[in-house]
């Protein structure tokens, strides 16, 4: 098969033994170089992405993907907005509820989140009735005062199913005596564990028409949530409600809802990115040791091969693309071995856990067993391209000192 000349030269540099072997070392580095820093950052990336992919649908198990509520005022017109969004097609389920901050009292004091739900709607919006890990989620009945605590809530509260709590809110009852706080005793009826700490420890969930009670507000609910197909369109389905619903009202997605957590953790990820990409430029920069090196050992070649006719330009070619190549072996290498790692990292965990008798992954503080990773095929192509430029940009000096060099100085002392 025709190949061009500096091509079939630069593969002949590439398998030819060398005369120093100095510069076979430092082209193995290069390689190696290369490698390690394209399989540690798909890796990486793969992990952050995991953990990222995690805290997500941890979180969206129990939080809406859309929240409609009245932008600082109860929501009375809350059966509207669920008829609304049920006749669109993007939204699996819809519910209303109530929120308000109290302050529970058991054996401890511990400030919370107070949620009055719907049961037989909640359980299409979130999975909080599959998290009841004591108790019933279905004692969640009108009339009953029964409430479901966060495991780690309860802890604190030093209760347990069966326990009553007085709930104050932060509403204010006027009565003949002044104002006074509003405040009921409710009856812990279920212990629920949903895995994010912001839920287990601070939130209390019971129905919503006692709530209503305790807060006096009539008919009328904080909000809905919306439950959607697709997450990803959470903003436009909550403005087209509230477009539809008409007047005053507060739209938030899950994204806006959770900004915070997520920017944080694509902060990392994009910066662990940036210096782990490190490890690739300097076998990029091994790369431009080796080609300066050969360059100098190939003198009388390259003063040959110009007497011989061949331009500055092939000469060039010939550097470039044995560079190129050492950069693509590296790459590849890199790539296939950084996709094993992930996807059986897991067992190397587990494994280097079982051998040193440690647990690097306590559930108890990360709530995760076992170590999550998503691996993406657009984020390996993209550290695959910049690995493979690194390597083509680190070829271009010694391939242009190839080019320049004169002939006959070359060859005077050959």
């Amino acid at each position: 098969m025709f190949k061009p000349l500096p091509v079939s030269i630069g593969l002949r540099y590439l398998r030819a033994k060398r005369r120093n072997g100095f510069i076979s070392f430092i082209s193995l580095a290069s390689i190696l170089g290369i490698a390690l820093g394209v399989c540690v950052l798909i890796t990486t990336l793969s992990v952050m992405g995991g953990f990222q992919k995690e805290i997500r649908d941890r979180l969206l198990q129990m939080a809406a993907h859309v929240t409609v509520t009245g932008d600082g005022r109860p929501m009375d017109n809350w059966q509207r907005a669920i008829d609304l969004a049920k006749q669109d097609k993007r939204v699996e389920a819809v519910a209303p509820y109530v929120d308000t901050q109290g302050l529970i009292a058991g054996s401890e004091k511990r400030p919370a989140i107070v949620r009055g739900i719907v049961p037989a709607q909640e359980v299409h919006v979130s999975v909080i009735g599959e998290k009841v890990v004591r108790g019933d989620f279905k004692s969640l009945q009108p009339g009953q005062f029964n409430v479901l605590l966060g495991g780690e809530l309860a802890q604190a509260l030093g209760v347990d199913v069966g326990d009553s709590v007085v709930i104050t809110t932060s509403g204010i009852q006027v009565t003949g005596m002044g104002a006074i706080s509003q405040l009921k005793r409710f009856t812990v009826s279920g212990i629920f564990e949903a895995g994010h700490q912001e839920f287990d420890a601070g939130l209390a969930i019971v129905d919503m028409s006692d709530l209503q009670r305790v807060l006096r507000m009539d008919d009328t609910v904080t909000g809905v949530r919306l439950k959607l197909y697709d997450m990803n369109l959470a903003w436009d389905v909550g403005r087209d409600l509230a477009l539809r619903l008409g007047g005053s009202y507060l739209v938030l997605d899950w994204m806006q809802q959770n900004g915070n957590i997520f920017r944080a953790i694509k902060m990392e990820k994009t910066m662990m990115g940036i210096l782990l990409s490190l490890i690739i430029a300097m076998g990029a920069f091994n790369l431009v040791s080796s080609q300066v090196m050969l360059v100098t050992d190939k003198q009388a070649d390259i003063a040959i091969q110009r007497t011989l006719g061949m331009s500055p330009r092939q000469v060039m070619g010939i550097f470039m693309v044995q560079g190129s190549l050492i950069g693509l072996i590296g790459t590849v290498a890199g790539v296939i071995s950084g996709i094993l790692l992930t996807l059986n990292l897991e067992s190397i965990l587990k494994l280097i856990e079982r051998i040193f008798k440690v647990d690097l992954l306590p559930e108890d503080v990360y709530y995760i067993t076992g170590l999550p990773t998503d691996l993406q095929a657009n984020s390996v192509i993209l550290i695959a391209c910049i690995a493979l430029l690194m390597a083509f940009l680190a070829t271009l000096y010694p391939a242009w000192r190839a080019a320049r060099t004169p002939p006959a100085e070359a060859l005077r002392y050959e």
